[in-house]
């Protein structure tokens, strides 16, 4: 018998309400039916009454206990024997409005081969739900329609996955690249109208700005694709500042200019700061930069923020290494929209070989912690077996319907599982 087997314990639910009294299951996989003592630790503040010891009688494996959690924090959970720790698991207890929203694994930026991705957009579908992935959409470079290919080829299949329309904005002769997600029509298509024209000629001259350091027509134009995205019921994101271009073959200056970037955060009329975006690790400088950013204007009121791939290629680098968390009553896009810019988001980047870093307000940060090891590693093995059978689809397996309609419903009964509610 393995040292896993027999350090197995799960327990439920392991995500409560502060401030009442919870029964908590404890499961220990092939333990022997005797006395156990167990400690609870609270990670960052500590009873009154200093250490909790309780003692835990197993039958077929199973026992319980109540707990009173007085605090928003995690607690530890540390089975022992004759003075011996053998296993341990965590609990997380929340304030009631952390509580009763749902966390849901979102991707706001990726790429097909309708623009310059590898795959078709279908695929780039299955293969972000196989990565865990609650939330997502296409959003090639001025193109609308291959979100639409995607959310077509998979209508109705996978009740728990909500795929949604986009596509990456880039406003003519202006540097910004706006990301348009869930909007219920495409915005690229207004650049050669004269109601765009017009409507930005307008803005420009209502503009009380002047700077030798980027030319108004620029901002203005970002102003009209902002204000678009709204009228047309998409989330605007304000997409990678500290991108560079590349000059001779090596990167160079940005491409924005801190001085356009600086008046885009001052007014704030996007929705979502892209905090973390697809840089590979030669350009990790680029993400830190884009953090600092988001650091000092945190310092002036709150900052809604995403973590996105911008993906090219589902089998290359960048895939799955940054994403968002999203803290929202149902993963519809209205209600992940309605989180992300109430600021109950974070950022996520797992580089290779590294553990996760998580960006954000300090307590979503603490909570997303302990969701990435407690909570997410099932949720994303049940979302890879239905990528799986995604790619199965597209590939003409005429039984993956069926075989994902039984598969239908487990990320959400994993989830009640764990909370309980």
């Amino acid at each position: 018998m393995s040292d896993a087997e027999l350090r197995k314990m799960s327990v439920f639910p392991n995500i409560i309400l502060t401030g009442s009294h919870v029964k908590i299951e404890i499961i220990l996989d092939k333990f022997a039916d005797v006395e156990y003592k167990m400690i609870v630790l609270p990670v960052s503040y500590p009873f009154k009454h200093g250490i909790e010891r309780i003692t835990l009688n197993l039958k077929d494996g199973r026992t319980s206990f109540l707990f009173f959690p007085f605090k928003e924090q995690e607690y530890r959970l540390l089975i022992t024997k004759d003075n011996e720790v053998i296993t341990e698991s965590s609990i997380y207890a929340l304030e009631n409005d952390l509580y009763e929203l749902n966390p849901y694994k979102g991707d706001f930026h990726m790429h097909s081969a309708c623009s310059d991705g590898l795959e078709p957009p279908a695929e780039v579908a299955a293969q972000g739900r196989k990565i865990g992935l609650d939330i997502m959409g296409i959003t090639d470079h001025e193109q609308y329609k291959p979100s639409l290919e995607a959310i077509e080829v998979f209508n109705g299949l996978i009740p728990d996955f909500c795929l949604c329309p986009g596509e990456e904005v880039h406003p003519p002769n202006n540097p910004v690249h706006i990301v348009s997600f869930g909007a219920v029509s495409g915005i690229s298509t207004y650049f050669e109208t004269d109601e765009y024209k017009k409507e930005v000629s307008d803005i420009q001259s209502g503009l009380d700005i002047a700077n030798e350091f980027y030319d108004s027509f620029q901002y203005a134009s970002t102003l009209w694709v902002f204000r678009k995205i709204k009228q047309l019921g998409g989330m605007s994101i304000f997409c990678h500042p500290y991108w560079k271009n590349r000059f001779d073959g090596a990167s160079q200056e940005y491409y924005i200019s801190e001085a356009l970037t600086a008046q885009i955060l001052r007014d704030r009329q996007f929705d979502a700061y892209e905090v973390l975006g697809g840089y590979g690790l030669f350009e990790q400088d680029s993400n830190t930069l884009q953090v600092s950013l988001y650091n000092e204007e945190r310092l002036k009121g709150q900052l809604p923020i995403v973590g996105v791939s911008d993906a090219h290629g589902c089998y290359d680098e960048l895939f799955g290494w940054y994403y968002t968390i999203v803290f929202a009553k149902s993963c519809s896009f209205y209600d992940i929209k309605n989180a992300i810019c109430s600021c109950f988001s974070v950022a996520v980047e797992k580089l290779p070989g590294r553990k996760h870093r998580v960006y954000g307000p300090l307590r979503l940060v603490k909570y997303a912690l302990f969701l990435l090891k407690e909570y997410f590693p099932l949720h994303d093995a049940l979302c890879a077996e239905e990528g799986i059978l995604m790619m199965d689809y597209i590939k003409g397996d005429i039984d993956a319907p069926e075989k994902l309609a039984k598969l239908s419903g487990r990320t959400t009964a994993w989830r009640v599982n764990c909370f309980g509610r």
